[in-house]
């Protein structure tokens, strides 16, 4: 796919189209981190994990760590 940049106030922009914004899980409120390797420009979507999630990661790993102790700790 080729892009033109467009002017957006005193700066250029790309427009990505609704269909590679949903495969990427791309929204507005999404941060982009913009790198480059000296030719290309990369924008990647930076995903924040759920609080939730990292806590139900960490309870799991801690019960599968003691699980002898906690049963002992149950009867």
């Amino acid at each position: 796919m080729q892009k033109h940049l467009t002017p957006v106030g005193n700066s250029l922009g790309v427009l990505i189209e609704k269909p590679i914004l949903e495969l990427l899980g791309i929204t507005r409120e999404t941060l982009l981190d913009m790198t480059t390797d000296g030719e290309a420009l990369i924008l990647r979507p930076i995903r924040q994990p759920k609080v939730h999630e990292t806590v139900a990661e960490a309870t799991s790993a801690l019960m599968d760590m003691h699980s002898e102790t906690l049963a002992k700790l149950a009867q």
